[in-house]
């Protein structure tokens, strides 16, 4: 088994340890996408002296906190549990980890930021996390960043290839130079069994050392349980069914033909005012991604949201997939048809790279009509539509848009295809497999 897997976090915590006016750090994201394992080895390279507390697996230092939260009163708390522990200022890392279980211990990075003696990082996932409570504790001593799951180049990486792959496709995008049909199906290949897969990292590392699928359904299936599990275990009252029917209703869902999130199929006689809650607990988790509706394609796009209609999907498609009927299942592993479930899987995919790459999801349909597109992006003062296709067919929504008078923030388009590079009409196409490079790609591009 793959000891390590490299993730982008490397180089975040890199260029956090060469900062001098580094602040405590907080990592967040879901359970099981490899905060941990990132961490330690972080750790293990870069100090001589490393303090690791698990709150879970250890929850005697919860004690640490009962002198007060100064610096010098954690330490003596910890060196009281544990005599064997050295502090060494300049050259330890303090690591708090599974801070689900304790949330107070936030309350000290403070004081371990205006002390500075001492490098401090905690982590935790946001199952369970009161975080909106303790958000605005320490504000302004404190850093903090979300972890996900692996994305398609980190994927890359872990089957082996380097930097290279990634710039070559960046360099075809940014030029609109079509693919060779060979590097075209290399590349599909490769999309498609990270479709298939995903990023969990055990699941990543199963598949890299045995180089087949033959365990990674099992492994999803069992995060998927894990996450039920703990819904049951940190959700309050009533909100603990609530918030697990909702997170089942997502495959469900997405196989409609319309996949806008409805409540009445998780619960006959709900009201979205009732689930919104769940909701966004799942979302805080880093368990879906959420989508939300547009009242009209323009800009801003946060203050232009439908409050009540949304589209959920799993943060990691390899879940998703896990939870689909065998039927469906089969069609895709074995036909390859990324068409399953209406489209909604495929929409998933690309729905969670934008994610990855920093995106907020929106969407927008029009009552009464036929204009709909899947996810909108912002570019400089421009709207950018981003249409989703599992083939290849015309996109009537997109070019609508891009031409009507009534929406002159857009004036092109991105098209994901089952297809290669192109440029026509004012729409930029791309293969599925770009779409992990599509903020790289704009942030370089010039429309005139």
């Amino acid at each position: 088994m793959i000891e390590y897997l490299k993730r982008k976090i490397d180089s975040y915590l890199s260029q956090w340890k060469a900062n001098s006016d580094r602040k405590p750090l907080i990592i967040k994201g879901a359970r099981q996408v490899g905060k941990t394992k990132s961490i330690e080895t972080f750790a293990k390279n870069n100090y001589e002296n490393i303090i690791e507390i698990n709150f879970a697996s250890d929850p005697v230092y919860k004690q640490i906190i009962e002198n007060g939260y100064s610096t010098q009163a954690i330490i003596k708390n910890i060196t009281r549990i544990n005599p064997k522990a050295r502090f060494i200022k300049g050259t330890t890392l303090i690591f708090f980890d599974e801070i689900q279980e304790f949330p107070d211990i936030t309350t000290s990075l403070k004081f371990f930021a205006l002390d500075g003696n001492y490098d401090v990082i905690c982590s935790g996932s946001l199952l369970g996390i009161h975080y909106k409570e303790i958000s605005s504790i320490s504000v302004g001593y404190k850093t903090e960043i979300e972890m996900r799951s692996l994305d398609f180049e980190e994927f890359l990486w872990a089957l082996g290839y380097d930097e290279s792959i990634k710039n070559d496709i960046l360099e075809h995008m940014k030029s609109f130079t079509p693919f060779s049909p060979a590097v075209l199906k290399i590349y599909n290949d490769l999309f498609l069994d990270y479709c298939i897969v995903g990023g969990m990292p055990e699941v990543v590392k199963d598949f890299v050392t045995k180089k087949t699928f033959e365990n990674t359904l099992e492994i999803q299936r069992q995060i998927v349980i894990g996450y039920e599990a703990d819904i049951r275990k940190y959700a309050l009252g009533l909100d603990k069914s609530r918030i697990t029917n909702v997170f089942r209703s997502v495959p469900f869902q997405l196989g409609k033909e319309n996949k806008k999130f409805q409540i009445s199929k998780v619960h006959s006689g709900a009201k979205f005012k009732d689930y919104r809650g769940s909701l966004e607990w799942l979302e805080d988790a880093g368990i879906v991604n959420i989508s939300r509706a547009l009242q009209t394609p323009n800009l801003p796009l946060k203050g232009n949201v439908i409050e009540d209609c949304c589209i959920l999907y799993y943060a990691d498609n390899g879940l998703l997939l896990s939870q689909l009927d065998d039927e469906a299942q089969s069609d895709f592993r074995q036909n390859k048809n990324l068409d399953v479930y209406k489209g909604g899987l495929f929409e998933s995919i690309i729905g969670e790279a934008l994610v990855k790459s920093g995106y907020d999801l929106h969407y927008y349909k029009k009552e009464n009509s036929t204009l709909q597109e899947e996810f909108f992006v912002r570019y400089g003062d421009y709207l950018v539509p981003i249409e989703v296709k599992a083939g290849n067919n015309n996109s009537k929504s997109l070019a609508t848009l891009i031409k009507s008078p009534n929406y002159k923030e857009i004036r092109f388009g991105i098209k994901i295809v089952k297809g290669n590079i192109g440029f026509y009409s004012n729409i930029c196409t791309f293969p599925h497999f770009c779409a992990f490079l599509i903020k790289e790609f704009l942030s370089s591009f010039q429309f005139n």
